[in-house]
């Protein structure tokens, strides 16, 4: 199934010089085994789901679920994510992070804040990448993302998407969170899509999407991946995902029985 869907060298361009890139239709032939794994997650939500109602609507997100989901386990390891991901992070592996479910119901007036995931998480690295795949048509309520913010020297402040409160307790050496719309000097890239098209990114592209103020739920499925060169890190406090008892040290690879190495070239 993965060598179905080669990625030529303009795209793998593309995506390092702008930390983001659109495949149209990777996962045309998976739209219904995602539908029916968001509606298993949302089902069953794990301890860490959340439904954020601010004004009409909800936004319900969920991580971490894939191997009690069978849909998921399929999609990570039989779809052309993971061979997709080693060639535009220019790896010889993908190893697999996690998943997100994140759905917006109809008239959802909260929109995702602008972030990078990687001050997020107890992982760094220059080969990363989180797809993004919608199974329903988006416009507006798009993945939106900043232009080469992959490259910026320092990082956005992290913020709670419930209040928008700080992350980590201490600031930190971080920058505010942009408003790129408000700021000429940044170019915001975004696509209408159709289900089973990809957005794909780097952990350090900043990003962010609107509310959903059509009629039709908006859902999509983010999988998260790293390369060769990803290595644990600490964090200024509890990071998300936390995956507590992993017992990984600082520079570590991170352990392929929690994150399985999926694609090896």
């Amino acid at each position: 199934m993965a060598s179905q869907h080669e990625i030529d060298a303009e795209t793998i361009e593309d995506y390092q010089r702008d930390g983001a890139v659109c495949i149209r239709g990777a996962f045309k032939d998976w739209v219904d085994t995602i539908a029916a794994g968001i509606e298993r997650n949302i089902e069953n939500r794990s301890a860490t789901a959340s439904d954020i109602a601010n004004g009409r609507g909800s936004f319900f997100d969920d991580y971490c679920n894939w191997e009690r989901i069978p849909e998921f386990v399929k999609v990570v390891r039989e779809s052309p994510a993971a061979e997709l991901a080693a060639a535009v992070m220019q790896s010889r592996t993908a190893q697999f992070f996690h998943d997100h479910v994140l759905v917006k119901e109809p008239g959802t007036q909260k929109p995702t804040p602008w972030h990078q995931d990687i001050p997020y998480y107890f992982v760094d690295g220059r080969q990363t990448v989180s797809f993004w795949i919608p199974i329903d048509p988006v416009k507006e309520a798009t993945l939106r993302v900043i232009a080469g913010s992959h490259k910026w020297d320092r990082m956005i402040l992290p913020v709670r998407w419930l209040d928008d409160s700080n992350f980590y307790a201490a600031e930190g050496d971080y920058l505010p969170v942009p408003d790129p719309d408000q700021d000429p000097g940044m170019e915001v890239l975004e696509w209408e899509m159709q289900p089973g098209d990809a957005i794909l990114f780097d952990f350090r592209t900043a990003h962010g999407a609107r509310g959903n103020m059509t009629a039709a739920r908006r859902r999509a499925l983010s999988l998260r991946w790293v390369g060769d060169d990803a290595r644990y890190v600490e964090r200024p406090g509890r990071t998300s995902p936390p995956y507590p008892g992993h017992d990984m040290k600082p520079g570590q690879k991170l352990r392929e029985d929690w994150f399985p190495v999926v694609f090896r070239s």
